[in-house]
């Protein structure tokens, strides 16, 4: 065999090597490259991952609130969406998701968190009626916080708010210890949807609640926190004999 015929043969066995090389079963495909954790954007990604555990698959909800509630989406607007997702609420199980306050999210990510929750908006939610502002601005005060639970949610909680035939209680030590005063106004106003908690203008046909009832009834249910929570006796007994010792 020539020199000639030699060159050739090398050479065809040199294509054919690659050939099988990039035809392996082992060789990574050209769209298998692997996204770092922070680059990641896509919106349905990040929500399963950091979301969907608590709030529900697609914002229906879970143990926590639903997300794609419209009420919720009408009232709190991207700024507060973003506050809450970024730094969490603390003293509640919400942790804080954006690496600036401890959690593992980009500002980017946090970013694509909001826009993909607002898209779940809609609008022309409440017609021509005005809710009560997210935040509170005005305080509420306890004593006609009991009456406003009486008229608007006692059917449901029972008079005390231990629990009746259409609701759980709302005054349980432990709830409250783990729900902040925001978290209750909003599921006052909003609602809760998924669990058949009615919104602000719901618990009463024909009559919503005015933005001092919703404030009077959460310093109503405020004032059932317990001051150390999950203490099963209290903590001020010096007495040895009766269980309050240390």
């Amino acid at each position: 065999m020539n020199c000639q015929a030699i060159g050739t043969a090398l050479t065809l066995f040199a294509v054919a090597v690659c050939v099988a090389c990039s035809n392996s079963s082992g060789r990574p495909r050209p769209d298998s490259a692997v996204v770092p954790p922070a680059e990641i954007v896509n919106f349905s990604v990040l929500y399963s991952q950091n979301c969907a555990g608590c709030h529900g698959v697609d914002g229906k909800g879970g143990a926590a609130t639903a997300l794609a509630n419209p009420v919720l989406l009408a009232i709190a607007d991207d700024k507060i969406i973003r506050h809450i997702a970024a730094n969490g609420v603390p003293g509640t199980p919400m942790p804080a998701f954006a690496q600036s306050a401890g959690g593992m999210l980009t500002d980017k990510q946090i970013d694509a968190l909001v826009r993909g929750i607002r898209s779940w908006a809609k609008s022309d939610v409440f017609g021509d009626q005005t809710p009560p502002p997210y935040a509170a601005q005005i305080p509420g005060d306890p004593h006609r916080g009991a009456d406003a639970y009486q008229k608007y949610c006692s059917s449901c909680h029972g008079v005390d708010g231990r629990g009746g035939n259409k609701g759980s209680s709302i005054v349980d030590g432990s709830y409250l210890a783990l729900t902040s005063d925001q978290q209750l106004r909003t599921i006052i106003i909003a609602g809760r949807p998924e669990l058949g908690a009615p919104d602000w203008r719901g618990d009463v046909s024909g009559q919503p609640m005015s933005a001092q009832e919703v404030s009077d009834l959460v310093a109503w249910l405020s004032s059932h926190r317990p001051k150390f929570p999950g203490q099963p006796y209290s903590i001020a007994s010096n007495n040895p004999h009766d269980g309050g010792s240390r």
